[in-house]
């Protein structure tokens, strides 16, 4: 069958990665086996698209990765508060990248206001974003320039929900790190952006409004 070969190349396509990588360098798997010492941890989209490793230019090993739909950093989202304690606690990462992309299917379905069975309570959760914007985003009368300007707004967002998670503010509070930035990324073009999250400035602004210790 058509769909078994399709899954049976895997393995041959990694038997080739494999041969590739000891080519390149006979203990690539020795050095990869002893331990992990990224300085990034990325918190992204889980869309099959956009692949960490791929569009950072980093080798395994160099990134810690959680991805789910839109990128969202949710409070009573275990997988993703245990994702960020243990890169801040155990791997001492440097930067906490919260990478969202344009044309992301999650955010669209957000924005659509329908309701979507099981993923709806996820969607709820970036639709409260919209919420909080709805006053900037009601303005933008170009549906694909309110689409795009969403995306940005969510990264944002979820850049300050990792910045109230207490190992985050008192590991920076002591060290300086991990640093919390927003990317996005362009399908179309392939290209990454840096957001310019003023790092110290929401640590300061969120410690004040909330009177986090």
């Amino acid at each position: 069958m058509i769909e078994d070969d399709l899954y049976n190349n895997i393995f041959e396509a990694n038997k080739r990665w494999v041969e590739q990588k000891l080519a390149e360098n006979p203990e690539f798997f020795h050095d990869l086996v002893e331990e992990q010492h990224p300085d990034f941890l990325y918190i992204g989209c889980s869309d099959s698209r956009v692949h960490a490793n791929e569009i950072m230019g980093l080798k395994p090993g160099q990134v810690f990765v959680h991805r789910n739909i839109a990128n969202m950093v949710i409070n009573t989202d275990l997988n993703a508060l245990s994702v960020i304690n243990y890169a801040v606690e155990n791997l001492k990462v440097k930067y906490i990248i919260v990478c969202g992309h344009y044309n992301c299917g999650g955010i669209k379905a957000a924005m659509d206001f329908k309701d979507s069975g099981i993923i709806s309570p996820w969607l709820r959760s970036i639709r409260d974003v919209y919420r909080l914007h709805e006053k900037e985003l009601s303005k933008i009368e170009d549906p694909n320039e309110r689409y795009r300007r969403f995306v940005e707004i969510n990264i944002y967002e979820q850049c300050i929900n990792v910045i109230k998670i207490r190992e985050v503010r008192e590991a920076f509070k002591k060290t300086g790190y991990p640093r919390i930035v927003g990317w996005v990324y362009d399908l179309e073009n392939g290209s990454l952006n840096d957001m310019e999250v003023n790092c110290e400035q929401e640590f300061e602004r969120i410690h004040n409004l909330f009177h986090l210790g």
